[in-house]
């Protein structure tokens, strides 16, 4: 960025000469007319440079994140490197109160979660930094559902168990589940401080809570996972999610259905593998995220390529094989994972996916289960599923529509 220039005069230098005092004239002009020059620009750009010359170069803070819109912006912003999942229950009264509980915390948490976006009334989430970045995401899980008998996509309920689970009750389920993201932890904190503040005060109870995080990855990158390998390449855009990820027309227009899935990898284990037989049981390089049959991280999977001798060019265990999309009637998730370490022996993947009917990840798991190359080095440990609920334009709260 560029900075003042230093004033180039001398108390102690002699008069100038005829020559001299041309010459500081014509310096004179030549700064007065880069003045104009720069006050031009920044009229043209709105005044958003302005101030800039006189700081020490570092880049300025970003935006925040609006909370309000159409769709919450827990999946509509690009990932935070921070994450922390929180899951409450409502203990049952009865439906009336159980109702106005829910819609109690509902609207403490949009007021939450909108003032974080900033300027927030806490001290601790303002510094001269600017707002901090933050996204959330809100849902409601299917038992509570069924027992408010909310206005939940049909068809909404519990995955079922799938071979190879361990999973751990107190790491999974919830009446409603929390997704706070941000750009570091400390916001992070003070964030799901306050959102579990909210939730008390409306009478919800903790479940559980697990945090996570991305490694540094540059703007536009698919990060990695702990494995090494990118994770979240296949995502849809907007028009495949409009098909498979966002509901229809409706009510459930702008919301989804979240899968959670806690998965401990065995990250040593999987590393002293051969990079071809990591690639081989992937389905996909290391190195570049490419396909076995394609030469960039983007390229469609040929399924169905095969080497001179007969075999496939991605193996039938291939993870990428049993979760392509040409096996499940072109259906494709949302992906937004992140890793997690909670000590020796306790690394791995906090899958997070969305889709329109929880049914698909169901057909997915099961083949994975049955035949993934990843199995001897994955175990499936917490689980929930969550109907994420439209976003809250302004004047409105999270969750307004399940009471229509």
């Amino acid at each position: 960025m560029p900075t003042e220039p230093e004033n180039a005069s001398s108390s102690n230098s002699s008069a100038p000469s005829g020559v001299g005092r041309r010459r500081a004239l014509l310096a004179a002009g030549a700064v007065f007319a880069a003045g104009v020059g720069a006050a031009v620009g920044e009229l043209a750009d709105g005044g958003r440079t302005a101030g800039r010359a006189t700081t020490t170069g570092a880049p300025p803070p970003e935006a925040p994140i609006p909370f309000h819109g159409a769709r919450q912006a827990g999946l509509t912003a690009p990932q935070l490197p921070a994450t922390k999942l929180l899951a409450f229950d409502l203990p049952a009264t009865s439906a009336a109160a159980d109702r106005e509980a829910l819609r109690t915390l509902l609207a403490a948490w949009t007021r939450t979660l909108a003032a974080a976006a900033g300027p927030s009334p806490d001290p601790r989430l303002r510094s001269g930094a600017g707002a901090p970045r933050t996204t959330s995401l809100v849902g409601l899980g299917p038992a509570l559902a069924a027992r408010l008998a909310l206005a939940v996509p049909a068809g909404f309920a519990e995955l079922p168990p799938f071979p190879g689970d361990r999973l751990d009750p107190a790491r999974g389920g919830g009446d409603l589940l929390l997704q706070l993201c941000a750009g570091d932890h400390w916001t992070l904190a003070v964030l799901a401080e306050l959102a579990t503040t909210a939730a008390h005060g409306a009478g919800a109870t903790p479940r559980w809570a697990q945090s996570g995080f991305l490694p540094p990855t540059v703007p536009g990158a698919t990060p990695r996972n702990l494995f090494g390998f990118k994770d979240g390449t296949a995502n849809p855009g907007e028009d495949l999610a409009r098909q498979w990820v966002w509901g229809p027309s409706g009510p459930h227009e702008n919301a989804t259905v979240m899968v959670y899935r806690r998965i401990r990898m065995d990250t040593a284990a999987f590393a002293t593998l051969p990079e071809e037989r990591q690639n081989l049981a992937m389905g996909r390089r290391i190195g570049d995220g490419a396909p076995l049959t394609g030469a960039a991280e983007h390229d469609e999977p040929e399924l169905y390529a095969k080497h001179p001798d007969g075999a496939y060019v991605i193996p039938a265990t291939a993870h990428v094989r049993l979760t392509g999309p040409r096996l499940d009637g072109g259906a494709r998730m949302l992906r937004r994972g992140y890793s997690y370490d909670d000590g020796p022996g306790d690394r791995g993947l906090l899958f997070c996916a969305f889709m329109r009917d929880a049914g698909q990840f169901t057909r997915v798991q099961q083949r994975l289960a049955e035949s993934d190359a990843l199995n001897p080095f994955v175990e499936h440990n917490g689980s929930a599923v969550a109907y994420v609920l439209p976003g809250a334009p302004e004047g409105t709260a999270l969750g307004d529509h399940l009471w229509i």
